[in-house]
């Protein structure tokens, strides 16, 4: 089946065709991507192909445009609120793309649509990492993963620690995350793949669900509820990476852990650490998950102290010691070497030696 066609339709070109690949690059596996710096431009294409969804702005919306069959019209505002097309919803123009991209997939979402279309694509990579012990850059690894992979993949972070402290470290606050996600999975809702549109954020590139803000949230969701999510995101949406920051909190940790082709394990060399991974695969063993062990690689990630303000912290992990790290392990798991098996423990170089080569990459 075609894709539905998403169509901007703006006088100021540049706009036009930037927000377009924005949207192309976002929602590339739900809508066909069109824009349009005419009205008569658009008006020949919607003659002979149904438009589901048009953005355009205020100054470009006339009488022809309303004659056209489009079945979702939304304004993009300079900041005006014009009386004559009050029957429209309106986002502001001049707002960040992520911001103004969630807003219009929110108010698509709100209006009755057709079932979503299944992607034809390679099967999704479903990347887990966890670690029964705390303190090992966890989340730092998991977010320099991502946005290296997310250079050359569609990759979708999703974080589920108890206290994930992003709104304070991104200085970002969130109108969505993680638990109205799983709301609308609850409801059985086919708009929910327009609804992830209006909840992903994107951060260098990586687009995140945001996390949730108290514990209890999470362990409301049962294991099933997470299950069926991910089975709709696989099949649904654009993204062939999924990466989950799990924690011991997440109801169905283990049956998370074994939807994962792989799994990054994060560690420490002293004896409590040594004695909590072993307390971890025996559990393993006696829940009769011994197959989870053999897709687990542990590593022992380089030290990586907050250099700069924190509000660069994310940005700034590609391009230290960790980064470097994560880049070699990328290499390493393209060329076939240890994916999907037991690797051992994989240690840090700390002498940087390939951190150039790692910056030509960007």
């Amino acid at each position: 089946m075609k894709k539905r066609i998403f169509a901007v339709c703006d006088l100021e070109a540049a706009y036009a065709y930037n927000l377009m690949e924005y949207i192309y690059e976002k929602e590339s596996g739900t809508f066909e991507v069109q824009a349009f710096t005419s009205v008569r431009n658009l008006a020949a294409f919607a003659g002979e192909q149904e438009i589901e969804l048009l953005l355009i702005s205020s100054s470009a919306m006339c009488d022809e445009v309303r004659k056209l069959p489009v079945k979702r019209i939304i304004i993009l505002s300079e900041g005006e609120m014009l009386k004559e097309l009050s029957e429209y919803p309106f986002v502001y123009k001049y707002q960040a793309s992520d911001s103004l991209v969630s807003e219009v997939m929110n108010y698509y979402a709100e209006a009755p649509s057709a079932e979503p279309v299944p992607l034809l694509k390679k099967q999704v990579e479903l990347i887990g990492i966890y670690s029964p012990v705390k303190r090992t850059l966890r989340t730092s690894f998991a977010l320099t993963l991502g946005q290296l992979l997310a250079k050359e993949r569609h990759v979708l972070y999703i974080n589920l620690e108890s206290y994930a402290g992003f709104s304070s470290l991104l200085g970002r606050e969130y109108k969505a995350d993680i638990t109205d996600l799983i709301y609308f999975t609850r409801e059985g809702s086919s708009q929910l793949i327009y609804r992830l549109g209006s909840i992903v954020q994107n951060l260098y590139g990586l687009d995140y669900v945001p996390p949730a803000l108290c514990p209890e949230d999470l362990r409301s969701v049962a294991a099933e509820e997470w299950m069926e999510m991910l089975e709709y995101l696989e099949t649904y949406s654009a993204y062939d990476r999924i990466i989950l920051d799990l924690d011991e909190q997440v109801n169905g940790l283990y049956d998370l852990l074994r939807q994962c082709s792989r799994i990054y394990m994060p560690v420490r060399e002293d004896g409590m650490a040594l004695a909590k991974l072993e307390q971890f695969e025996t559990a393993l063993k006696i829940r009769e998950y011994e197959d989870v062990l053999g897709k687990i690689r542990k590593l022992k990630l380089p030290f990586h102290s907050s250099f700069g303000h924190r509000e660069n912290y994310v940005e700034q992990l590609v391009w230290g010691e960790l980064g470097d790290f994560v880049r070699k392990l990328i290499r390493e798991e393209e060329a076939g070497g240890n994916t999907g098996r037991t690797a051992g423990t994989v240690k840090g170089d700390p002498s940087g030696t390939d951190r150039q080569a790692g910056r030509n990459l960007r």
